[in-house]
């Protein structure tokens, strides 16, 4: 008590001074809790004798989600989306987000004290061209966290920055950490093996493929930071990091050692007997010592050493430049799944959507009789999913969205402010969830009542989107980022368009963001059998309403015959089976394919979950899904 009376003492005293010597909030912003934040950080930033600081989103692994412990622009801002950066200055506190975020930011910050800005926006500068822009003293020190930031991004800032004579400097312990008064412990969840009948591959194996990799490419040793990989090749998942089956940890893998850095304590004897049983042999380290022992082994070894992407400034640093490769090598293998895996993924999806099919029935019926709100109703379809075989939890929060909620293509209910599911407004459903034998991502946009012609153009023009690229046939030297244009032409016909990417890569019980397959104007990859990636064009009207299908889709073998003078064809296949809700559909803007299309796709729906249906008795929600999926005829 004595120590706890010492410290919070310490504390005001610390703050009385930033109050009396270094006050920069004024106004409005001031009287908010984020501006008496801002305050205790700028504090800490003069003490640095650093011009402005950037807080990342990311954590020591550039984790997309991240944990608790590290949603430090979350604390700073109020903001709960996955994707921004923020910068601080001696007078200004301004928030980086993509369009999936634009009307979310607007509501989120507190606007007294951060300025929202809105990348891709014509009067939107990039952050490193603000700082050359707005730093007015020369030589200015921007300070950074080593671990959180990533080394190409590192390096685009360092660069810019430099024309101007500025220069990152690492600041060795967080900044935002000193500030965050009630900062969440990191997890230590428990950690678990996954069966073979589930990853169909032995750790020996794909140990043995890595390493065949390296003496391929004359290299010492891969550092492997990615969570996902390092679950992946071990066969283990945890739960540090909400729905990401993943642990905390780093692995360092040479010719002959495997490094596994993660806290001793959490290799239980469960854990050691899953090691042996796959032939493998793992030494331990400290999870702090790994930067120690990477400046070891770069010491002791003279040829290449690879380092996963995506890798932190703190890591990459440790590296010479002439020996250091920074590729995609363990994730370029985990990507493409195997059987086994490719069978587990169907499975899930056919499970989950009978889930789904439960959820749409009970909505219809019940929206009449009680006040359903967007929260309601995701906990909902959450108990639906949750009496499914092998479930785990799900793959990211229930995207459960009425009306101009769904113009937010991340929005998430919250109870106290969630809007009621009516029959006189779109609603949007993103959800999914993590099995033992796959993760699950769907979107279906659906109505309830009577949709606008309006609202139904918008929707028929995202559909014709998704078939298009659903229905593609390619050679197998086809780069992906071909298909995002190929779903957004229906809606660039009509001088529409949506911020996002056409689709992601995603995990078996893994990630369901996983990359490199990725569906974007700048992605690289190239599409090849067994990949498997969301197919998701949306399309989004500010204070009106917003508009997604999404499909998990799989790259398969095409059955034409002597494509591309013998070198064969791809396709994709929907493994997805939630049905597509025909009233939305303005059948004059479709073809006779396209609804052919349309109308296959509701019947193998029906095939395969109908009969779970009546199995379970459920009769009504079969009679409703036979009556929600009637047949349509292109009038076009």
């Amino acid at each position: 008590m004595k120590k706890f009376f010492i410290k919070n003492f310490l504390y005001n005293i610390v703050f009385l001074e930033i109050i009396i010597c270094c006050s920069y909030v004024v106004g409005e912003c001031y009287k908010t809790e984020a501006g008496q934040i801002l305050e205790r950080l700028r504090y800490f930033m003069k003490n640095e004798s650093i011009e402005a600081y950037i807080v990342t989103m990311s954590d020591a692994h550039q984790s997309e989600y991240v944990s608790e412990a590290d949603k430090r622009i979350k604390f700073l801002t109020n903001f709960t989306g996955s994707g921004g950066e923020a910068v601080i200055t001696e007078n200004e506190a301004l928030l980086w987000t993509d369009s999936r975020y634009f009307q979310q930011i607007d509501n989120q910050l507190e606007l007294s004290c951060w300025k929202p800005m809105k990348t891709g926006l014509p009067d939107v500068p990039k952050i490193q061209d603000w700082l050359n822009m707005n730093l007015l003293k020369n030589n200015s020190r921007i300070g950074f966290d080593s671990k959180c930031m990533e080394w190409n991004k590192f390096q685009t800032y360092s660069n810019s920055l430099r024309e101007k004579g500025h220069h990152l400097v690492a600041i060795e312990n967080n900044l935002v950490d000193k500030v965050w008064e009630k900062k969440p412990s990191v997890k230590k969840n428990e950690i678990f093996s996954l069966p073979l009948k589930f990853s169909g591959r032995n750790i020996s194996e794909k140990v043995d493929q890595v390493r065949a990799k390296l003496i391929e490419k004359d290299a010492d040793f891969i550092v492997i930071p990615t969570l996902d990989n390092i679950a992946w090749l071990l066969n283990l998942r945890g739960s540090d990091i909400q729905y990401n089956p993943v642990f905390f940890s780093y692995i360092v893998l040479s010719r002959n050692e495997l490094y596994l850095f993660i806290d001793e304590e959490r290799i239980t004897p469960s854990i050691y007997e899953h090691f042996d049983s796959h032939g493998i042999t793992i030494e331990l380290r400290k999870y702090e010592s790994v930067f120690d022992e990477i400046s070891r082994m770069v010491n002791e070894t003279n040829d290449k050493i690879y380092v996963e992407s995506p890798a932190s400034h703190a890591i990459v640093e440790l590296i010479p430049e002439g020996r250091l490769h920074i590729s995609d090598l363990v994730a370029s293998i985990k990507c493409i799944k195997n059987d086994i895996e490719a069978n587990g993924m169907n499975e899930a999806h056919i499970r989950d959507a009978y889930a789904l099919v439960r959820y749409m029935h009970w909505l219809n019926e019940t929206i009449d009789k009680e006040n359903i709100t967007e929260f309601v109703g995701a906990e909902k379809l959450t108990k639906f999913r949750s009496e499914l075989d092998n479930y785990i939890g799900l793959s990211f929060s229930v995207i459960s969205s009425v009306g101009s909620n769904a113009a937010m293509p991340h929005y998430s209910p919250e109870e106290d402010t969630a809007k009621q599911i009516t029959r006189n407004e779109i609603y949007l459903l993103d959800s999914g969830g993590q099995y033992w034998d796959g993760t699950t991502d769907v979107t279906r946009t659906m109505h309830f009542g009577t949709p606008t012609d309006f609202e139904m153009e918008c929707f028929t023009r995202v559909l014709k989107g998704f078939i298009a690229l659903a229905t593609s046939v390619f050679p197998s030297t086809t780069s992906l980022n071909y298909f995002d244009y190929v779903a957004r032409r229906p809606l660039w016909q009509a001088g529409l368009d949506y911020g996002h990417g056409t689709g992601h890569g995603v995990g078996a019980f893994l990630y369901v963001h996983e990359y490199p397959p990725s569906i974007h104007k700048y992605s690289n990859s190239l599409a090849e059998v067994n990949m498997f990636t969301s197919n998701e064009p949306g399309l989004y009207l500010d204070g009106q309403f917003g508009i997604r299908i999404e499909d998990v889709i799989q790259v398969v073998k095409s059955d034409m015959d002597n494509a591309f003078s013998g070198k064969g064809a791809l396709t994709f296949k929907s493994i997805t089976y939630a049905p597509l809700q025909t009233k939305m559909i303005k059948t004059s803007l479709l073809n006779k394919e396209e609804a052919k299309f349309v109308n296959d796709f509701n019947r193998r729906v029906i095939d395969t979950i109908g009969p779970m249906l009546l199995k379970a008795n459920l009769t009504a929600t079969y009679k409703w899904l036979l009556q929600d999926t009637i047949p349509i005829i292109a009038t076009g």
